[in-house]
């Protein structure tokens, strides 16, 4: 019942998704390169070779993202409450990389800080570093993002195995997620 409620949901949020599923234009698997983060909310500053081992879910958003508001995070949040036993032994780490690449007045620290108090995210929140002269930041450029919402996971050896922009099949990531976590299929 639990699944085809959560399913309900996500294909009313798909409607409302201002891009399909899209593979990333990166190739999968491959070496999940370091994070390049300005500042991190939520917690102490974490790279991303310290969490080998573990299995990380990247959530790349903006505040002001209409997928991001109504696929990525609720979708995270209900992973949270899945796979909480997972996160409180340190098997799985959530981080989300706010990647802004337009209305950089706007979407500044302060309203992120704000935002994530609203919506009561408590997860690990890096701010995506910009360099001078460049749009796009640098964590987004060299995941080679297509745009927000995009998630991707990286296993314990630090190899992406799953990157893709826009919403996705969910039960085919949480499959893949519970595959590296080792556990079993749900079966709700």
């Amino acid at each position: 019942m639990r699944t085809f409620v959560i399913s309900l949901v996500l294909l009313t949020v798909f409607a409302a998704l201002p891009a399909a599923s899209q593979p990333s234009s990166m190739q999968v698997p491959r070496q999940a390169p370091e994070w390049e983060v300005s500042e991190w909310i939520n917690g102490k500053a974490i790279s991303l070779s310290s969490l080998k081992g573990k299995i990380v879910i990247v959530d790349f958003f903006q505040l002001w993202c209409p997928g991001c508001n109504g696929f990525s995070i609720p979708l995270l949040k209900t992973w949270e409450k899945t796979f909480q036993k997972e996160i409180s032994e340190g098997k799985l780490v959530i981080v989300s990389i706010h990647t802004v690449f337009e209305g950089h007045g706007y979407q500044n620290n302060l309203k992120l800080k704000k935002f994530l108090k609203r919506k009561n995210i408590h997860h690990l929140v890096g701010v995506d570093r910009h360099e001078a002269g460049q749009r796009i930041p640098k964590t987004m450029r060299v995941y080679g993002t297509m745009g927000t919402p995009e998630m991707a996971f990286i296993d314990q050896k630090g190899m992406v195995r799953f990157q893709e922009f826009g919403g996705f099949d969910v039960d085919r990531a949480e499959s893949l997620l519970r595959s590296l976590l080792k556990i079993p299929s749900s079966n709700n």
